[in-house]
Formats: C-alpha cells, sequence, structure tokens
C-alpha cells in the first residue's frame, strides 16, 4: 500500500516538473496557452490515476441494518399512532355521551372503549357508566353509537357531592 502511494507520488512530481519545464521553453502566445491547458489536463489524469483505476464493483454497502430500523420505527410510529387515535375517538365519544345526557339532565361519568373495526379503525365497543341508570339514554347510545346495552355497564352512585 505504502509503494503504490510513493509510486503516485513519484508520478505527480515527475509530471508537474515535466509541464513546468515544457511551459518555460514555450514561447509567449496560443501555443503556450494551448500547452497550459493540455498539461492541466494531463496533471489531473495523473492525480486521479488511483480512483479511476478502483474497481467499485468490489465496493459493497450493506444496508439491511439501516432498512430494519426504519421498519422498526414505523411499525413503532403506526402502533403510537393508533393508540392516539383509539384515545381520541374514546374521548370524543365520552364528549358526545356527556353532552346527551346533560341534554337530559343527568350528571355522569363515562369511559369509552374501543376495538378496532372491520376496517381496521378504531370503533366504540363499550361504555361503562357512572350515575343513575337511565334507560332513555341507553337506548340513545345503541341507537346513535351502535353501543348496544349488554356493553353498556352502568354503576349506579350518586355524584352529587
Amino acid at each position: 500500500m505504502i509503494e503504490a502511494v510513493q509510486e503516485w507520488l513519484r508520478a505527480v512530481v515527475v509530471t508537474a516538473l515535466l509541464l513546468s519545464v515544457v511551459q518555460t521553453l514555450l514561447p509567449e502566445g496560443n501555443v503556450r496557452r494551448i500547452a497550459s491547458f493540455s498539461g492541466g489536463l494531463i496533471l489531473m489524469l495523473v492525480l486521479l490515476r488511483p480512483l479511476l483505476g478502483t474497481d467499485l464493483s468490489a465496493l459493497e454497502l450493506d444496508l439491511a441494518p439501516y432498512r430494519e430500523a426504519i421498519e422498526e420505527r414505523q411499525a413503532e410510529l403506526e402502533a403510537e399512532s393508533d393508540q392516539e387515535l383509539e384515545q381520541l375517538i374514546a374521548e370524543r365519544t365520552g364528549a358526545y355521551i356527556l353532552e346527551e345526557a346533560a341534554r337530559l339532565g343527568m350528571q355522569i361519568q363515562v369511559r369509552v372503549e374501543t376495538a378496532p373495526g372491520d376496517d381496521g379503525m378504531p370503533v366504540p365497543v363499550r361504555v361503562e357508566i357512572t350515575g343513575a341508570y337511565s334507560a332513555q339514554l341507553s337506548e340513545w347510545i345503541a341507537r346513535e353509537l351502535g353501543i348496544p346495552g349488554e356493553e353498556q355497564v352502568w354503576h349506579e352512585e350518586n355524584l352529587e357531592d
């Protein structure tokens, strides 16, 4: 390896010396400018010779670990997104039930559970309500939200403390 570097340096130095001698001997004018330009190209080729002779087919990039890390991170982000969506749907559904309960003059607390629907999107499937039972609210939940009576859990407690 060291010998190859020494050989390359010798070639660069010899080429540079020869080009400066030729440029010094040439008269001013177009011939000298053409020789300077040609000499610069020759010197550039000598400088780049190690790169030009490199076999790039032997260069192998192992991108598999990066690909795996990207796939893992994408899965994590999808799981976080799904969890946030489930939480948002549960909160909004609970707020919707609370609005209807307030309209009926009731004071309750609500906890909504979601599960993936047929299309994979989370849908409300179960509700726990703390407060006095109301058949009217229970029917409204079944009709409007599609949560049947058997998935409605009522904890009858007095919330007016």
